[in-house]
């Protein structure tokens, strides 16, 4: 499973760093294979780790901040692993080719 989420801290004022920063952090220290970019994190690995560690970012960024909003989207696909790194190795492979 892969899930890419944002967690935005509400009712902080204009700088939200420090605050996403916390959410990234717990992220980063679950182990899990993970990217963040400008806009999302994205996290792979069973629905019960991936969902915990998406619940404990939340958290952690509730804990600054009086209001959160969560985006999140999920791809769920049963038996499939490595799917961050295979899914852009083939999406690369097609352009290298010229066939997309």
């Amino acid at each position: 499973m892969i899930v890419a989420f944002s967690v935005t801290p509400l009712g902080v004022g204009e700088g939200v760093a420090e605050p996403v920063a916390r959410a990234v952090r717990v992220v980063r220290e679950s182990g899990l294979p993970n990217s963040t970019d400008a806009m999302f994190t994205t996290v792979e690995g069973e629905w019960e780790e991936v969902m915990d560690v998406v619940r404990r970012a939340v958290e952690a960024v509730a804990e600054v901040a009086p209001r959160v909003s969560l985006v999140l989207k999920a791809d769920v696909r049963q038996g499939v692993s490595d799917a961050m790194t295979s899914k852009v190795a083939s999406l690369e492979r097609h352009l290298e080719q010229g066939t997309a």
